[in-house]
């Protein structure tokens, strides 16, 4: 019985000890030093107030710049004149659309070409969380492409962001000797369950509310870690690569399109069809190989500029995550019934020019006829056929994109 007595109380003593260093076990330590609140900031957020947004306790920002090779954030130099005005200590992120460690390199000169002149207090952050169908491997690769190319450019520190799934499961070996800006949300603290020792900034809400921004905007502490050791800027333009290509093999998994795979890499339908001979777009099997050239400079702006819509959407909660409204969606898409949206239809999210500049687009899935994409969105064969180019209406493949208004 008395060495029952003891098991018991040690199994007890044990049980207490786990629940009380639990925290401390499995959380991820800042880094040293200091913490200060912080927000990032896109096009996403609209016209922002900085005066009154430094008036609620934040000081310091981190504003998107640039995206892939050739999209600089409509909301850029406005968001950085008036955060600076406010006395906003201000950092900036670039959003990595790279396949390749060429595309990569490419990528560095145009970030560092954005921001040059520009002074900043904050280490310069790599934002790379499209990683679809990147292996670990290249993914890691690209990474450290990108983010030694802009420490080489810019002579300025740097940081990785990344969620807390990625930075555990897929980033690591060199790209750990970068600080941590970890984003993980509905918790504590972060988990430890990342490659880093520590974080330098952590996102803990996507969905905060700010004084002087309307809608939802990132949350964030900042560490010492993520400031620079004095302001500084890019003195002035750094040369642009010579743009060149290379190819890469892609693997047809089951569920592909080739509308789907052009996407991921950036390039086109039509593209893939000529490279790989592909005589029905229609027709492509799990376990094809398609050779696919990758520029070095592609466009990007589609990549953040549209939405397919899945089933199960709502137009309501496609304007809430992108910070949009619904009226301003329906207008820029051309939709008469805000109720009324489609599986595989694609979503323009914002216009450069007016409301009417943009076309409302359909992609074309197994089944579909011309008759019946013509009814769903009220209009006529002919007129579908006339605007797309198509000279035999019986003639439609899934994947393609059709205009429908």
């Amino acid at each position: 019985m008395n060495m029952i007595r003891r098991v018991s109380s040690y199994i007890l003593f044990f049980g207490v000890f786990m629940l009380l260093g639990c925290t401390s076990v499995f959380a991820l330590p800042p880094e040293d030093g200091n913490q200060r609140q912080g927000i990032d900031v896109s096009m996403w957020q609209g016209d922002i107030d900085f005066e009154e947004v430094a008036g609620t306790g934040v000081d310091t920002v981190y504003i998107r710049s640039s995206l892939g090779s050739d999209y600089t954030d409509p909301y850029f130099e406005h968001n950085y004149e008036r955060a600076r005005a406010a006395g906003l200590n201000v950092g900036f992120y670039h959003y990595v659309t790279a396949r390749t460690v060429s595309q990569a390199v490419y990528e560095a000169h145009f970030y560092v070409n954005v921001i040059q002149g520009k002074e900043f207090q904050c280490r310069l952050a790599m934002d790379f969380e499209d990683l679809t169908r990147l292996s670990a491997g290249e993914a890691n690769e690209i990474g450290l492409a990108f983010i030694r190319t802009v420490e080489n450019l810019s002579g300025k520190g740097t940081v990785v962001y990344s969620d807390a799934y990625n930075a555990g499961n897929v980033f690591g070996g060199e790209l750990t000797e970068y600080p941590l800006w970890i984003a993980e949300y509905d918790v504590s603290e972060p988990s430890s369950q990342v490659n880093w020792d520590s974080w330098a900034g952590w996102q803990y809400s996507d969905t905060g509310n700010v004084a002087g921004i309307s809608g939802y905007v990132d949350l964030d502490r900042y560490t010492d870690a993520m400031f620079l050791e004095e302001a500084g800027s890019v003195p002035g333009p750094v040369p642009m690569p010579e743009p060149s290509s290379s190819t890469v093999e892609y693997t047809v998994k089951s569920g592909d399109t080739l509308w789907g795979i052009a996407r991921m890499y950036r390039t086109s339908v039509s593209a893939i069809v000529s490279e790989n001979g592909i005589a029905n777009p229609n027709l492509i099997y799990p376990g094809e190989v398609l050779r696919i050239t990758l520029a070095d400079q592609v466009s990007s702006s589609q990549v953040d500029n549209t939405y397919m819509v899945r089933r199960g959407d709502t137009l309501w909660g496609i304007a809430r995550m992108y910070r949009i409204s619904v009226a301003r969606l329906a207008a820029i898409n051309h939709i008469s019934d805000p109720n009324l949206i489609y599986p595989g239809e694609v979503l323009q999210i914002s216009a450069s020019g007016s409301t009417g500049d943009v076309g409302r687009t359909y992609i074309v899935r197994y089944g579909d006829t011309l008759s019946g994409i013509a009814d769903r969105f009220g209009t006529t064969v002919s007129q579908l056929a006339a605007v797309n180019g198509i000279a035999d209406p019986n003639l439609i493949y899934a994947g393609e994109v059709l205009t429908v208004s």
